[in-house]
């Protein structure tokens, strides 16, 4: 197994788990933002509020990405199965 073969599928598996983890996580990180920004302004200090808007947000997302996450991943894992004979030399 050549040194660059393994450089690259290293190189696009962190790469394909940046892309897919991404959206999420923006997505969550911005709605904790928005809601201890609003938590802050009022003064309500409920731990527990700001973990509804955070689900419900990430589950929208993953119903609207999901597709596209999917069908990525799947691209990947058969662009990974091809190589299987490069891999094996």
């Amino acid at each position: 197994m050549d040194l660059g073969v393994v450089i690259y599928i290293f190189r696009t598996s962190v790469f394909q788990v940046i892309m897919l983890a991404m959206p999420v996580l923006l997505i969550g990180m911005l709605v904790g933002l928005i809601i201890s920004i609003i938590q802050a302004t009022t003064s309500l200090q409920e731990q527990t509020l700001s973990f509804v808007p955070k689900i419900v947000a990430i589950l929208t997302t993953l119903i609207f990405l999901g597709p596209w996450m999917m069908s990525s991943l799947s691209e990947f894992t058969k662009n990974m199965i091809l190589m299987i004979p490069q891999v094996a030399r």
